[in-house]
């Protein structure tokens, strides 16, 4: 297949929104620290854990690391229970592969991730899976979706990248590859059409792509 589309994957594909909150709620709980409002949270959604915690408590920045361990032992509990697939996502997973070879780019933990599509039912979709851990810098730098194209064995040419975030939408900038941006997830609606072309969901972006030459 000559198309290549890679997705991120919280508010783009999956609703992990209860799980994320929770387990930050909880997190912050275990560390004595004063409770964050749930849309600050929602807001940072796309950064990676160690990141969102500075941009929360830049006054606690020794506790960084702390946090993600508090965080990710919560999460390890509740993530599968919490977390179901957006509407349309399977469809659009569906269509992509009859057209694309499909990847996943992504900032949540290796760990969690094969886990939690396998438990989904649509691991089997992705021929690549890019993680937080498997690049130095993550969206939006090049640098996952690079990793991600070279694992696929493909280039930038007819590569689309599908996210929810400004972050998804730089990192395909940077990486010379197409943008979609989807309104179903966290990023901010005119910033993302500022950047890119908006679509309502995966299946939408998707279909979008299979109609072009």
């Amino acid at each position: 297949m000559n198309k290549t589309i890679l997705f991120d994957l919280d508010g783009t594909l999956i609703d992990s929104t209860d799980a994320i909150l929770n387990s930050f709620q909880g997190a912050f709980k275990a560390l004595g620290l004063t409770s964050k409002n749930n849309e600050e949270i929602k807001n940072l959604i796309g950064y990676p854990l160690e990141q969102m915690f500075r941009m929360l408590y830049p006054d606690k920045l020794i506790l960084s690391k702390e946090f993600v361990l508090a965080y990710r032992e919560i999460y390890a509990q509740i993530y599968l229970e919490q977390t179901t697939l957006l509407p349309k996502a399977k469809e659009a997973l569906e269509l992509g592969s009859e057209i694309a070879d499909l990847g996943i780019v992504t900032t949540k933990g290796g760990k969690f991730t094969p886990i939690l599509l396998d438990y989904l039912g649509v691991k089997k979709f992705f021929k690549t899976l890019i993680t937080l851990e498997d690049a130095t810098n993550p969206k939006p730098s090049s640098e996952p979706i690079i990793l991600a194209l070279k694992r696929l064995n493909k280039t930038q040419e007819n590569a689309y990248m599908i996210g929810d975030t400004i972050l998804d939408i730089q990192a395909a900038i940077s990486a010379n590859i197409t943008p979609l941006a989807l309104t179903c997830g966290y990023g901010n609606e005119n910033e993302l059409k500022a950047h890119s072309m908006v679509f309502l969901n995966a299946y939408e972006a998707v279909n979008y792509i299979a109609r072009l030459n």
